[in-house]
Parts: C-alpha cells; structure tokens; sequence
C-alpha cells in the first residue's frame, strides 16, 4: 500500500512531502513524493503523515484502568487509544502489592504485542510502589514500600521482560542499589520523590535514566536548591511532561522544550479512566477521583490525579502553546519509544519499523489511522 500527498514525519523529524509504501505490517519504502504507483493510494490529502503515538504513561480510558487486571478492559482501552492515533502503549500500574501486581501482569501478558485490538500493548511501566509517601500524589500510601530488588526481579521474570520502565524515589534506602541492579533490564524513572540535587544525581550515575512527569510529584527547582529537575538538566536521557494545560503551565511546556532539547522530551498523557467519559467520580489506585471537564483530583485532599487528556490531545495542546510541531511530535513518537527501549519496532517512519501511521489533516484531527499496516480509522 502507498499513501501519496503528505507531508512525511522524516528520520530526520522533519516533514518533508514524500510518499510511503508498506506491505505485511511493515514500512517499506519512504520515496520522493509522485514516484510510488499512485493507483489505489492513500490520499494524504497534504496533510501531516505521522508515525503512530507512543503513550508510555497512561492508567485508563474510556472507564478502564490498566490495573483492573482484566482482558475485556485492556481490549476496551486499546480500542479507545488506536481510534485517537495513539498506536503503541506502554501503561503505568499504581502502587499496589506484589499479589496484585501479578494479577496486573496475568491479564496482560495475552496482550502483549498482539496485534488486533487498535493500539498494541508493548509493555508495562511500574510506577510504583517504590516512592516517598511525602509525594505520593494520587498513589495509594497503603503499598507504597522501600524498593526492593528480589521483588522487582520475580516481577519482571513474571512479564517475560515486558516491564519497560520502573520508578524509584532516589532518596530512599537502597535505591542506588535497586537501580545499579535493574537498570539493564528496563529503563529506570525518577518519581514521586522529595530528593535534592545530589540523591537526584547519584541517581543519575548509577544508572536511572528518566523522570517521571517532570516537575510533578517532585521538589521545585530553585536557583540555589536544582533538586531532581537540575539533576535532570544534567543527565537525564529523557523527561517526561503532561501537556494537557492542567499539570504545567504553557509557558513551563515550552520552557521544557527549549531547556532540555526536542530530543529529551517525552509527552505523555498519564491519563485516567475518567478520559473519554463524563464527568464524575472514578477509581484511581483504590483512591475515588473527582473528575471536572479536563480536569482530574483526588476526593479526598484534591491533589491532581491523572489526567483526562489523550496523548494525541496532549501533542496538539503543546502545539497550541507554541511547540513547533515537529518538536512536539517527536515527543509524542520517537522520544518515547527511546526511552521505554522499542525504538527498533516503532517511533518513526523507517523502513522495516511496524506500518504504525497516522494522517492528521491541515488542523491536526486523525484522518486515518494504520496498526502494523492495518486500517483502523478511515
């Protein structure tokens, strides 16, 4: 299959016009544009040809949550996500028991990487329960422990190596231990953490490799005090922000992008299973969540829980608030595949990734949506 008339997301994370060729799943040729056979095509209509978004961490939609631990909601869930653009996932658990997170980890595994449902489940990322209670947000104090190696490890041989990324709040004891001895299985994440600049670094040092919805969860960066955010600064690979207007100011989305470089910039939508449902109340790591229009707290205390905005939404408010398009679509894509280590599969629009596409129009809304060459959106 061809498509024809858009301007393709290069390697380059550029557009440029081109056309796109893609047989069995898989990308196989990006050419110059009028030189693949135009009969049958896809028309781009000269809109934006994009490589599928890559979510690394969201907890629900559409009234489910990765932690219900049930297939029927995954199914749900992916459906919801591939009919946004959002083509590959890697969702988040909240802080629970080993218990439960086997039961999570059970119901996924079917899921993993199988094609069919909308978007594909790539992984997991293990949000908690190694944080400081002191930032625990919208997590659950209840499970919340000191990181624990052995845990971690029967975990991951649990998802056969699909836990992708993990979070640690670096000040706890022994956290440079838990991260010298899991960081080169999955990426390790900064989160929910009152660490200076100096925990924050030797974090860094022993081999963490990204923080969790920067500035969120964590201490401020002060002029005289850098905290996790200097630290970052310095040695992060990537950072995550949520770009839904609610969690960072606009002005702070673009200062992210212009401090740390498009190429550390992960957006993610970190959204609930309040997104895409009414208002109202929702379930959120055993914790009710009060949801209003896009905005998502917890009952009791209102500190902010979740999001309420998709991934795709995220990518055009960070456009509307000034990021060029091509920096925040890199954030949504490539980036994020980096850091959750399946960049070789998806994230961009090379020859011999998986046929993960999809065409905004001239105002950024999906025209098509294609899962390893499948189209689920047209």
């Amino acid at each position: 299959m061809v498509i024809n008339n858009g301007l393709v997301f290069g390697e380059d994370c550029l557009f440029k016009m081109a056309d796109l060729a893609y047989e069995d799943g898989v990308i196989t040729q990006v050419a110059a544009p009028g030189s693949l056979p135009a009969a049958g095509a896809i028309d781009a209509g000269g809109g934006y040809v994009l490589p599928g978004f890559v979510d690394i961490h969201s907890h629900g939609c559409v009234g489910g949550d990765f932690c219900d631990a049930s297939g029927e909601t995954i199914e749900k869930m992916l459906a919801w996500y591939g009919s946004q653009g959002v083509t590959s996932v890697v969702p988040a658990t909240m802080s629970y028991n080993e218990a439960i997170l086997n039961d999570i980890l059970d119901a996924a595994m079917p899921y993993f990487d199988a094609p069919g449902h909308g978007a594909v489940l790539r992984g997991v990322n293990m949000e908690g329960p190694f944080l400081n209670t002191e930032k625990r947000g919208a997590q659950n104090p209840t499970y919340i422990m000191d990181p624990a190696v052995e845990m971690f490890g029967r975990l991951y041989d649990r998802s056969k190596g699909y836990i992708k990324l993990v979070d640690i709040a670096p000040e706890l004891p022994g956290s440079l231990e838990f991260i010298r001895a899991v960081c080169g299985r999955c990426a390790v994440s900064l989160a929910h953490t009152n660490a200076g600049y100096d925990d924050a670094l030797a974090a860094f040092e022993a081999g963490a490799s990204h923080v969790t919805h920067l500035f969120n969860a964590m201490p401020p960066f002060l002029h005289r005090d850098p905290g996790v955010i200097g630290a970052a600064s310095d040695r992060a690979s990537h950072v995550e922000i949520v770009s839904d207007g609610i969690h960072l100011h606009p002005a702070v989305v673009r200062a992210v992008f212009q401090w740390f470089g498009a190429g550390r910039v992960c957006l993610v939508s970190d959204s609930m299973r309040g997104t895409g449902m009414p208002d109202g109340e929702y379930d959120l790591g055993g914790q009710m969540v009060k949801l209003e229009g896009s905005r998502a707290t917890l009952v009791e205390g209102g500190a902010i829980a979740g999001s309420a905005t998709g991934l795709a939404e995220c990518c055009r408010k960070a456009i509307g608030f000034g990021v060029p398009i091509e920096q925040a679509v890199r954030a949504a894509t490539l980036n994020p595949a980096k850091a959750a280590g399946i960049e070789h599969e998806v994230g961009s629009l090379m020859p011999g990734k998986q046929a993960d596409i999809v065409i905004w129009n001239r105002d950024l809304q999906p025209a098509e949506v294609i899962v390893g060459g499948r189209r689920i959106l047209n």
